[in-house]
Formats: C-alpha cells, sequence, structure tokens
C-alpha cells in the first residue's frame, strides 16, 4: 500500500502568512507616518520635492538596513524617491555590505560633481564632421 504523502497545512501556511503580512503592514504604516511627520516631503539624495498624490512614490530609507529599528526621533530614518531608494538597495548589493550614514553622506564630493561627459568635446574635433559631409558627397 502507498503512503500518503503528507504535504503543508495550507490553512496554517495562509494565516502564518496573513498574520506577517499584517505586521508588516501595520510596522510600515507607523514609522512611515512618523518619518513624513518629521522630515520634509523631499528626497534625501536627489532633492525632488513630493506633495498629493505623488507623495505615494516617497519612501522610508533605514539608513542601517534594519527595519525593526526604528527610533522616535527618527535618527535611522531618511526620505528617498521610489528611485533613489533603488539604487541605494543596488549600491549595497554592489558593495556586498550595507554602509552607514546617509545616502548623501556616503557619496564623495567627486562622485556627486562627476560629469561623464566632460572630456567629450576635446575628443570630438569639428574637422571630424567636415571631413565626414565631404567624404559622403564624393561615393
Amino acid at each position: 500500500m502507498a503512503r500518503k504523502k503528507k504535504g503543508p497545512d495550507r490553512e496554517r501556511m495562509a494565516k502564518l502568512l496573513e498574520e506577517i503580512r499584517g505586521k508588516k503592514a501595520t510596522r510600515e504604516v507607523g514609522y512611515r507616518e512618523r518619518a513624513l511627520a518629521l522630515f520634509p516631503n523631499v528626497c534625501g539624495r536627489c532633492g525632488k520635492e513630493f506633495s498629493g498624490a505623488k507623495l505615494r512614490e516617497l519612501t522610508v530609507h533605514h539608513k542601517d538596513h534594519n527595519h525593526d529599528n526604528n527610533p522616535p526621533d527618527g535618527s535611522n530614518w531618511e526620505l528617498l524617491c521610489v528611485y533613489c531608494h533603488d539604487v541605494e538597495h543596488q549600491h549595497g548589493e554592489k558593495d556586498g555590505a550595507y554602509r552607514g550614514g546617509t545616502s548623501w553622506e556616503r557619496h564623495s564630493e567627486e562622485e556627486v560633481k562627476h560629469n561623464p561627459f566632460a572630456g567629450l568635446a576635446d575628443m570630438v574635433s569639428p574637422n571630424d564632421d567636415e571631413k565626414e559631409s565631404n567624404q559622403e558627397g564624393t561615393d
């Protein structure tokens, strides 16, 4: 006679998932509302201001990446737009570890002022354009 494999108790799993999601939602609403009351509605990284319906795009970033560390003074939080928040977490994944401090404090002046097109004018000589247009006419 074949044994019946006992699978996971779906009802128990559903209850557990519901409980976890409920606690997470309560925790998130609590600290998000406090952060929005404490800080200006501005992204701490790019400086974009949010209001009205766009306010939902402003997220709370935990500086130490511990979502259970929610001090009443908000010292572990910074408000970031969803785009900057994604970039912030990608930096942590790329570096292999998260760094402390606010996202703005961690970026050096050189990194912030970097202009990827700074030397572009030196690379392209005005004579190159003239040569190309002359060659196209001779073909």
